[in-house]
């Protein structure tokens, strides 16, 4: 029992580690389309929609991995509540490595324009997204159900920049109706942004449940 209970660990460690890995991709994907888009470095953007594929390709080895545990040991209630949860947490991450992709693509169509306004707030929404994501994953690797709870809680200042970026243009339009094609493709960063945070959101609310088997919220 003993030496299959070692297995088990070292299994459930392995999949923390492929956990931690995919969290890095997709840091660096929302890190790298917002490095794309204020330096409006079409090359880059281009790096970041290619790299897309290998985040989905770290998901299937994930869900491999969690398949693999859940057919060859035998986890008990608690370990099983953390393997469903990473199957839960790798779908979130693949749609926000998709969502960055989505910026990077409109980088591609404001390369060259000069921007009507400074990008500050959407970079302000980068920042908080990344943090947001960092922090559910370290809450699930750490097991850490107070950091999953203040995630949670951080999402208010990304919903808060998402408001603030959306007034700022409708008033950009409204001063000048010509500014409402750029208007329109920040507004749909922002949007994207605001989804990531709440996929992080969504991250955290795993960990909860793989916790204390309980899941708040509903998946966004």
């Amino acid at each position: 029992m003993i030496m299959m209970r070692s297995g088990l660990d070292g299994q459930l460690a392995a999949l923390n580690n492929s956990m931690i890995e995919m969290g890095a991709m997709i840091e660096h994907a929302i890190s790298g389309a917002t490095r794309a888009l204020v330096e409006q470095d079409v090359a880059l953007a281009d790096e970041i929609r290619s790299n897309d594929g290998i985040i989905d390709e770290k998901e299937r080895e994930i869900e491999s991995q969690c398949m693999k545990l859940l057919i060859s040991q035998q986890p008990v209630a608690r370990d099983l509540r953390q393997i469903s949860a990473a199957l839960k947490m790798i779908t979130d991450m693949e749609r926000i490595g998709d969502q960055a992709a989505d910026i990077s693509e409109i980088c591609g169509y404001l390369a060259g324009q000069t921007y009507i306004k400074k990008l500050e707030h959407i970079s302000q929404m980068a920042n908080a997204t990344i943090k947001m994501v960092t922090g559910s994953i370290d809450a699930y690797v750490r097991k850490d159900l107070d950091l999953a709870r203040s995630i949670i809680e951080y999402d208010d200042v990304v919903d808060d920049l998402f408001v603030q970026i959306k007034r700022d243009l409708i008033i950009l339009v409204h001063e000048d109706a010509g500014n409402g094609e750029q208007a329109f493709d920040l507004m749909q960063i922002a949007k994207y942004y605001e989804r990531i945070g709440d996929h992080a959101t969504n991250i955290a609310e795993w960990v909860i449940y793989s916790l204390t088997g309980k899941h708040v919220g509903k998946e966004a």
